[in-house]
């Protein structure tokens, strides 16, 4: 969700997960549903049913990809925009005191003219803009007196401080002007994206359409089988552990305790699950709110800006992009996944939901749709990347 943006995160996958080709369930289901549809394109050239869903696919990954380096990049604008206020803020100061300086001085010399005390010279020294450079000359210094020096001492600080802040920000603005390009391009990228997936929808005859829509049911319905079977797994890990502990507080300290030792588990303790029913109440009040790429709500949301407003609300600050978020944490395996954790999804990590229990989650997942309840293997089992506890 540039080229400001650092590597994406290789991560360790989630153990036990496949990596099958992501495309066989959908070439499968289009077999099963359709003797016409073939992995060839048709003879006049068009792409089969098949190669545009994966197309669009793609291209909706592309975009979300392109999401996180506008996220990051819209957030690296906002910081270096902030910092070039505030050093324009310290110059305007610094300048202000300069100005008082040199005015200090020009009444110093005025005053010595005056009065004669001071050769002509010693005027334009004082009124010089570097009078720095007559430092050396002792027979000047000499004549001056201790409040004269002092003046003149901060007027050259001021003059050097001023000139090193005013540095810095022409520089900030340097990098504030490219964080500003970069924000543009990432824009660009996600738009084109969108409308070359929108495009190639709106070529699809009604048939296909139809099919489309089997094919994503027959997927939908396997998403839910595997849910389930996690869910099963989940309860069936739980049940031993709590016979595990009876056992040992029974003063039994061999038989499923000391099998269970091979498998360690990571503990959640009683505030984390505070925190996450919290950030999970958060996440169901948002479902039906329209997924947005780049928002953060209150009215929609992307992904990464659903999680990081679900977690805000329990009072955890998560980073905004998916890439920061899945090293905000501790990586857990999926098998003790609990309620709350952030499920990531697909190697360059461009994918994140909030996991509900029971292999399934709440999500923003794509352009077109809605925030809503899903199982985590929507995608396919080899889509999961990493599940990690964020607080």
């Amino acid at each position: 969700m540039a080229s400001h943006r650092k590597s994406r995160p290789t991560g360790t996958r989630v153990a036990g997960i496949r990596t099958p080709a992501l495309a066989t369930a959908a070439l499968t289901s289009v077999a099963l549903l359709s003797q016409s549809a073939n992995a060839t394109p048709e003879a006049d050239g068009k792409p089969s049913l098949e190669e545009v869903e994966k197309k669009v696919d793609d291209l909706y990954r592309q975009a979300e990809s392109a999401t996180d380096k506008y996220n990051a990049a819209k957030e690296k604008t906002a910081k270096q925009r902030k910092r070039v206020d505030t050093l324009l803020d310290d110059v305007a100061q610094r300048t202000q005191k300069l100005n008082e300086a040199r005015d200090q001085l020009g009444s110093y010399a005025s005053a010595q003219y005056r009065t004669g005390v001071a050769a002509p010279d010693t005027a334009t020294f004082l009124l010089a803009d570097t009078p720095q450079d007559y430092f050396d000359q002792a027979q000047l210094m000499d004549r001056m007196t201790g409040r004269q020096k002092v003046a003149v001492d901060d007027y050259v600080t001021q003059q050097s401080e001023t000139m090193k802040k005013r540095q810095e920000a022409t520089e900030s603005l340097e990098t504030l002007t490219e964080s500003q390009g970069d924000l543009k391009t990432a824009k660009a990228t996600v738009q084109r994206k969108l409308a070359d997936a929108r495009e190639l929808m709106s070529r699809l005859t009604a048939e296909e359409k139809a099919r489309l829509a089997a094919i994503e049911r027959e997927q939908r319905e396997e998403a839910a089988r595997k849910a389930d079977e996690l869910a099963r797994q989940q309860a069936a890990r739980q049940q031993a552990q709590e016979e595990a502990a009876r056992q040992q507080e029974g003063g039994s300290s061999s038989g499923p305790s000391g099998s269970g030792s091979s498998t360690s588990t990571v503990p959640a303790d009683s505030s984390y699950a505070t925190k996450a029913d919290k950030a999970l109440a958060f996440a169901r009040a948002q479902i039906g709110k329209p997924y947005v790429w780049g928002a953060v709500g209150p009215g929609s949301y992307d992904c990464s800006g659903l999680t990081q407003a679900a977690w805000k609300a329990a009072g955890v600050d998560l980073p905004r992009t998916t890439y920061d978020q899945v090293d905000a944490g501790t990586t857990v395996p999926l098998s003790q996944a609990q309620p709350g954790d952030l499920v990531f999804f697909y190697d360059d990590v461009t994918h994140v939901g909030i996991y509900i229990g029971n292999g399934m989650m709440i999500h923003a997942p794509k352009p077109g749709t809605y925030v809503r309840e899903e199982s985590i293997f929507y995608d396919g089992e080899s889509a999961v990347h990493s599940v990690v506890r964020p607080a």
